[in-house]
């Protein structure tokens, strides 16, 4: 058997999940990298901007792992709950928007998420 055609088992989702929360909070901390900084090369230097790279790339690397047997199609559009929890979270450690265009969005994709993985 090969590892294309073996059953997901749960260390792959855990990889998966873990590649999203990884990949939210390199994302958070670029924002973090951003803000006050005083250009662009301001912001790459800061220590916010460095680490939220490396996890970027540690995110790149669970997310290998999980592909090993989730396919492509359940695991790029499982990525897409990250885009909802960095609304979530930008609300709350920033103070950016959540209205009802934002809240929208986040049902929309979660919906979609629980489609996905009943299909």
């Amino acid at each position: 058997m090969t590892a294309a055609s073996a059953a997901p088992s749960v260390g792959h989702y855990v990889a998966l999940a873990a590649a999203i929360l990884v990949g939210v909070a390199g994302q958070l901390l670029l924002k973090a990298g951003a803000a006050g900084a005083a250009g662009f090369v301001d912001q790459l230097f800061r220590w916010q901007s460095i680490i939220g790279l490396g996890l970027y790339g540690m995110a790149a690397f669970l997310y290998m792992a999980a592909l090993q047997v989730i396919p492509v199609s359940v695991a790029f559009p499982s990525v897409s709950i990250s885009y909802a929890l960095v609304v979530v979270l930008g609300y709350f450690l920033y103070g950016e928007a959540l209205g009802w265009p934002q809240v929208a969005g986040i049902l929309l994709i979660c919906s979609g998420i629980v489609i996905l993985f009943r299909g």
